[in-house]
């Protein structure tokens, strides 16, 4: 071409068609009319539990794309109902412990190529969920069968003062009266509760975990055989590295000339792989072994005090009916344990097979076997009297030891996970999930021995049960030992409690002048500074959270260790057990016996008052599901009776819409926005995108606790690298947060050169004093109307520009466009979606 040719003329720019902004809400809910800021909305797709909705002027907003070149179309996928919805959501509150116990399994540190590890570490937390389930059990026993059949109707004064239990009264000489029957009627409300339980599992099971996929991909083709299901997020199979191949695991560092490497070949980490949000097999099978279980703890406190007495010469039933019945408890309950310890739980691919005879077979037998107990229980034992309690006491000390020991094991394994692949932010250095699990065994002692002990009190009138001027026994004495900590527990927290408040004090102090500063050169104004310092001094709190979570479970653990130990020698309660020491000793004792019981009581009337709260009034019902947004986005791979996993819905749901818009607008352009755990649900269901759509999308994250939270908390499925994971294979991402948020922060993208993911911190409050254009003070918003920041428009809009036209495949040898040659620039940092994710 001679130089006085002109250039071609370049072609025509391409349209880039409607874009969507897909808006998800955080914690507590919020109403479409909210989200979008208009009081017309009309839902597009999905119930009335979650769904889509837009403006009413926005509904058909894809035919009119000249309306939206200057802001997208706008939707907003609501899910409160997930969580906070109808009444019945008010009885979760009795699965607080299974919550939290689900939580510690999926708090394991990141592993790479420690199968053994990784699976013991599952079994750990499953065999502790194993025990929760038998505790609450064991403590429906104890006030049914102990406390009201074998106490309180075994004796007179007690009886009296509770007509209703005329029939069972030992003096009353009905067919009630022997102590067998009245313990085998008195074994109908445990057996309903255990009954309860699978009801309310099988009816989310239904609900959450058995709703199809949209699509029909089954297997991960980036991890056919699934090697990462065992080795953690981004792991290959040990034989498929060489001996001298970088693991894919680690973050591409600049080589000698300062250019990254060659980015981690394309695995898809365990959020984004077909099965993980479809756990329909595994809480079918643990949900048949927990109502085993159950059963099989009713079957065993109802025989156990009938085979005791077959054991006198007064016993007119033979010896091997209860031995007989009671081999078959144990054999019954050594299937549910096998059950437990194996994986049902596939990530790589959606299991729709059902183990139909296990589901079936295993709580059928453990009931069959209960019914054996109540007839052996209901024989004819005419000399048979009841006195003192029943044998359960040695049930619960092995109880709380088995816990203490599972919850040490699953420390160490955490602690050798951790060692092999650390990462810094990692919450106290891999222990997080140890920890949780510990205050899940807490909070389940503290619920059965609240429960026990205020029936206790309840049924023995003006005396204290287990004391001289008590009619009753009372309960096992180590439900009083467990209560007589909690006041030893607050008092030992007192001093972190104190740390925290004046560090907090001395941070505001410092980032008063700071404050000042950034808002220069308006004139300082010494409340309004130490208002901002201090609100951004106790968002700060939140990083010291795991600390304190790990004092009060270190704390926790060792105080049980010393309540089963006093229980253990004294055999008395607290009180009792220090009778004859120095008086200083039985002063102290009697004090947080007293205490320790009055809280517990305390505890258990606030608990069913929020609840009893919770169930008749809606606004209740939705702060309660603030606690539910938070811990049941993960689903129930440990215990089958925590509440449902709301994100096995709300993931495919975004994934779904996201996938059904990019397929119907070839040319159009999408922004997922969310807000908190809305950030979370945003970033999970990108993860589940197939690598086309994905290449289409753009992430806005604002108050997100990705990194803050999920990613110390959960840093094998939100840690550094899963992270830069998503971020490769994203579009193009921006992340919103303020110094003030207590919740929200840095997603801390380590690459270099700088992703600039982050933005921020943002300016709050917006104006310092009052100006002529905002007169009046501007408020702190912290957490809250992020929207209302200049900050995110212009965000929204930066990525809307940078997700630009999309160019169709040049021929070899063609000229390429600015668009193009702008991708294949970035394609090394995996922008166009094509890399690891």
């Amino acid at each position: 071409m001679s130089p006085a040719t002109p250039p071609p003329a370049a072609p025509p720019a391409q349209a880039t068609g409607t874009a969507l902004e897909l808006l998800v809400h955080g914690v507590g809910g919020a109403t479409p009319q909210e989200v979008l800021g208009d009081p017309r909305t009309i839902r597009v797709t999905g119930d009335a539990t979650a769904a889509v909705y837009r403006r009413t002027d926005d509904v058909h907003g894809e035919k009119h794309p000249e309306r939206y070149r200057d802001e997208p179309v706008a939707e907003a996928y609501c899910w409160s109902g997930l969580t906070s919805g109808n009444s019945s959501r008010a009885l979760w509150l009795l699965l607080l412990p299974f919550m939290v116990v689900n939580l510690a399994h999926w708090m394991r540190p990141t592993a790479t190529g420690r199968t053994r590890a990784v699976r013991l570490y599952g079994v750990l937390v499953r065999l502790v969920a194993l025990s929760l389930t038998v505790l609450l059990t064991a403590a429906a026993c104890e006030v049914a069968l102990d406390l009201v059949a074998w106490q309180c109707a075994g004796t007179r004064s007690c009886a009296e003062r509770r007509s209703w239990l005329g029939f069972l009264s030992a003096h009353q000489g009905s067919w009630w009266s022997q102590p067998g029957r009245r313990i085998a009627f008195a074994a109908l409300l445990p057996t309903a509760l255990v009954g309860l339980l699978w009801y309310l599992s099988h009816r989310t099971w239904s609900a959450y975990e058995s709703q199809g996929p949209l699509d029909g991909t089954d297997v991960d083709e980036n991890d056919p055989d699934g090697a990462e299901e065992a080795h953690g997020p981004g792991a290959p199979a040990p034989d498929s590295l060489a001996p001298d191949a970088p693991s894919p695991l680690t973050v591409p560092t600049p080589d000698a000339d300062g250019a990254r490497g060659r980015p981690p070949a394309p695995v898809r980490p365990a959020l984004g792989r077909p099965g993980f949000w479809y756990g329909r097999r595994l809480v079918a099978r643990l949900r048949a072994a927990h109502t085993a279980i159950g059963f099989l703890t009713v079957a065993a406190a109802v025989t156990g005090a009938a085979a005791r007495y077959d054991r006198t010469p007064d016993s007119p039933v033979p010896q091997a009916l209860g031995a007989a019945v009671e081999g078959g408890i144990v054999l019954c309950a050594l299937v549910a344990v096998w059950v437990v310890c194996r994986r049902g739980r596939s990530e790589r691919v959606r299991d729709t097979r059902l183990d139909c005879a296990l589901t079936t077979y295993l709580p059928g037998s453990a009931l069959a076997l209960l019914a054996l107990a109540v007839l052996h229980a209901s024989w004819s034992r005419p000399a048979w009297q009841s006195s003192g309690s029943l044998p359960g006491e040695t049930a619960f000390r092995l109880l709380a030891l088995v816990q203490g020991v599972l919850v040490v094991a699953l420390a160490l394994v955490a602690r050798s996970l951790h060692r092999r692949t650390p990462e810094p932010r990692t919450i106290l250095y891999g222990l997080g999930g140890p920890a949780v699990a510990m205050l899940a065994c807490a909070l389940g002692g503290v619920m059965t021995g609240g429960v026990a002990q205020r029936v206790a009190d309840w049924l023995d009138g003006p005396g204290t049960p287990g004391m001289d001027q008590a009619d009753m026994a009372g309960p096992p004495v180590l439900l009083s030992w467990q209560a007589s900590v909690i006041p030893v527990l607050l008092l030992l927290l007192l001093c972190p409690v104190v740390v925290l408040v004046v560090r907090t004090a001395r941070t505001a102090r410092r980032l008063g002048p700071l404050v000042e500063a950034e808002y220069a050169p308006e004139p300082p104004d010494r409340a309004r500074t130490r208002r901002i310092a201090r609100i951004r001094a106790t968002a700060a709190l939140t990083d010291s959270a795991p600390w304190i979570v790990g004092v009060v479970s270190a704390a926790t653990l060792l105080l049980g260790a010393g309540a089963i130990v006093g229980s253990w020698r004294s055999n008395e309660v607290p009180g009792r057990a220090a009778d004859g020491s120095v008086p200083l000793l039985e002063s102290l004792a009697e004090a947080a016996q007293s205490t320790g019981s009055w809280l517990v009581g305390l505890g258990f009337v606030l608990f069913v008052a929020g609840g009893r709260r919770a169930y008749k009034d809606a606004s209740a019902r939705r702060t309660i599901g603030i606690l539910w947004d938070v811990g049941t986005f993960w689903p129930r791979a440990a215990h089958p009776f925590a509440p449902p996993c709301y994100a096995e819905r709300a993931v495919p749901d975004l994934a779904s819409r996201m996938s059904a818009w990019t397929t119907t607008m070839p040319l159009g352009r999408l922004v997922i926005s969310g807000h908190s755990q809305g950030s979370v649900l945003a970033a999970s269901a990108v993860w589940q995108l197939p690598d086309a759509a994905r290449s289409r999308v753009a992430l806005l994250t604002y108050g997100s606790p990705l990194e803050r939270l999920y990613g110390r908390w959960f840093p094998a499925y939100f840690g550094p690298v899963p992270l830069l994971g998503l971020h490769r294979s994203v579009h193009c991402w921006r992340n919103l947060w303020r110094a003030t948020d207590p919740i929200g922060g840095p997603v801390r993208i380590s690459t270099d050169p700088d992703p600039g993911v982050d933005r921020g911190p943002l300016k709050d409050p917006l104006a310092y004093g009052r100006t002529t254009e905002l007169p009046l003070p501007e408020p702190i918003l912290g957490h809250s109307d992020y929207q209302a920041d200049p900050a995110f428009a212009e965000q929204r809009a930066a990525l809307l520009e940078e997700l630009g036209p999309i160019v169709p495949r040049q021929a070899e040898g063609q000229p390429q466009g600015p668009a193009e040659a702008r991708m294949r620039r970035d394609g090394h940092k995996g922008s166009s979606g094509r890399s690891s994710g």
